[in-house]
């Protein structure tokens, strides 16, 4: 049987180191409820990240739907992107707003903003950008937009943890920025998710919003969810964060690696190296000219599984043609992400991926070119 390679693996730590850091749950019996490993990885993360303020999770849809809500919007619209995962667009729809789809730019992927700006109407209560892939979207001009209008900015960083932007956290940027920490991410807690922020306002509400709305033991004043991270994934984290430095170094290693093959190869475009960025290395999407490669993507990724590795067309679909949207979105308004969604192939990225199987993923990818 042919060695099987996914698209993504889950970090780890050593078995003991987790045994050890979970010992003090079995000695206290508190489980939930922002416990001692809650409130130590929240404060490790401030400090890792970089940020005035974060806010634990159980996931970074959760993140992303109550830091929303937490702002009070009743009614609006919300630009956003549609070459996202579903989690952007339904944290903008489960909050009874309406999203307005901006095109992206073909080089980083991110919103492109040039047309941010002519999609602002009098409706228009925030900008939901993404950073894609650890590529960071522009973030003078959208803060620039965003305080011309008097607009939110609620950056879905679900693919930024730990990446700087001219040496600055890029969680300390807009008016909130939401990390997910699910599994399969450069830096994991099993499930989970945060927000970082800076008004402090802002963070009592949001943890209302995770907490049933409680004020304190006597009174519940406002309606809420159940939103809290338990102490068993703040355990994973507190063991992952010590580990996610030497991770995204090996991350490195292997986007080299892809790069060396890979890089000057006609009819394939690799992902833009950004100026000022400190790099996560998070996902190593290629994108497929058919036309000049002679193969699809479809193809590639059909032959790369025939071998045992498994990509992903990540993103696709887009998701202003989710089926739940059918006939309220015109894909046609944003024709640069219907394009590459096409065309993106995220190829296996993580830490542990070994050379020789990079080498084997590239000479496959290679041997598709006509």
């Amino acid at each position: 049987m042919k060695k099987q390679i996914f698209v993504t693996r889950s970090s780890m730590p050593a078995l003991d180191e987790y045994i050890a850091e979970i010992k003090d749950i079995w000695n206290s019996h508190w489980l939930t409820n922002m416990g001692a490993k809650h409130q130590e990885l929240q404060e490790q993360l401030v400090a890792y990240l970089n940020v005035p303020y974060i806010e634990l999770l159980t996931n970074g849809h959760m993140a992303l739907e109550l830091s929303l809500q937490a702002f009070g919007f009743n009614k609006g619209e919300v630009i956003t992107t549609p070459f996202t995962f579903a989690s952007t667009t339904h944290a903008i729809v489960r909050n009874g707003l309406t999203p307005v789809f901006c095109d992206i730019d073909p080089a980083t992927f991110t919103m492109d903003i040039e047309h941010i700006e002519k999609l602002v109407t009098d409706k228009t209560v925030a900008i939901v950008p993404v950073h894609v892939y650890g590529n960071i979207c522009d973030i003078e001009e959208i803060e620039r937009i965003a305080k011309k209008y008097g607009l939110k900015v609620i950056y879905d960083a679900a693919h930024a943890f730990g990446e700087t932007y001219k040496g600055r956290g890029i969680g300390s940027f807009g008016d909130v920025s939401c990390f997910s920490f699910h599994a399969t991410k450069v830096f994991n807690t099993i499930e989970g998710g945060a927000a970082a922020y800076e008004n402090q306002d802002f963070g009592v509400k949001l943890y209302r919003l995770k907490n049933f709305g409680i004020r304190d033991s006597e009174t519940v004043d406002g309606v809420g969810a159940n939103a809290k991270m338990n102490e068993f994934c703040a355990a994973m984290g507190i063991c992952n964060l010590k580990n996610v430095d030497n991770e995204i170094k090996k991350r490195k290693s292997v986007a080299e690696r892809y790069r060396m093959y890979l890089g000057d190869v006609e009819g394939i475009r690799l992902n833009v190296v950004q100026k000022n960025i400190k790099s996560n290395y998070a996902y190593f999407p290629v994108l497929f000219d058919e036309k000049i490669f002679g193969s699809s993507r479809n193809e590639v990724m059909v032959k790369l599984a025939e071998n045992g590795i498994f990509t992903r067309k990540y993103f696709y679909p887009l998701t202003n043609t989710f089926d739940c949207f059918h006939g309220q979105f015109d894909v046609g308004e944003t024709p640069a992400a219907l394009r590459i969604s096409k065309r993106i192939l995220t190829l296996p990225m993580y830490a542990d991926l070994e050379m020789e199987d990079v080498d084997r993923i590239c000479k496959i990818i290679l041997e598709c070119k006509i």
